[in-house]
């Protein structure tokens, strides 16, 4: 393939998933720079390697799968096992969610700042395993076939894992709503993601 050609379909599939990716990499990392730099290393090795991509596969989830895998190397070389406790992520929009929030009456509360942060908090403090499915397919809206191959796991483990992501999230965020008197429906308890 002639490098003109080579460049113009990597401009027209890769990037117009750069703020996917992004904000993938700022849920990996929880630290702005690193994110930057890794943003950087993942859009880097994607253009050194875009002979390996196959046309008419999912992009983003490939783009996605670099990301993950430099950052693992990162941590790795680093040896840096933090829990992740940042709350800088999207919003969590999963279709389940809103239509729950809907029924109760509580699509607008959604928009309240005081709500929004207790998502990214409730996010943040989900266990690894968890936080990553949730980000790739409730804020990024992978399919669990991506996310599995993204995470290297099969898609079974993506859908226990988001299922448990998921109550976690719930159970968490409508104790925040009955504080804020949102909401008068106590927490069901479920157990924990552990």
């Amino acid at each position: 393939m002639p490098q003109s050609m080579h460049l113009e379909s990597f401009e027209e599939l890769a990037m117009p998933h750069l703020a996917a990716v992004a904000r993938y990499a700022h849920a990996l990392a929880r630290d702005v720079a690193l994110a930057e730099d890794l943003v950087q290393d993942t859009y880097l090795l994607a253009a050194e390697n875009w002979h390996t991509f196959t046309p008419g596969s999912e992009c983003r989830a490939w783009l996605f799968t670099i990301c993950r895998n430099r950052f693992l190397r990162l941590r790795k070389r680093e040896e840096r096992q933090e829990p992740v406790e940042d709350a800088t992520l999207e919003s969590l929009a999963s279709v389940r969610g809103h239509r729950a929030a809907r029924e109760a009456g509580l699509e607008g509360a959604f928009e309240r700042q005081e709500v929004i942060d207790a998502v990214y908090d409730a996010i943040g403090a989900l266990p690894e395993p968890f936080r990553e499915v949730a980000v790739l397919v409730d804020l990024n809206d992978l399919s669990y076939d991506a996310a599995a191959a993204v995470l290297g796991v099969p898609v079974g483990t993506v859908r226990s894992r988001l299922f448990r992501a998921r109550r976690v999230l719930q159970e968490q965020l409508l104790v925040h709503a009955r504080d804020l008197g949102i909401t008068d429906r106590p927490p069901q308890h479920s157990g924990s993601a552990r």
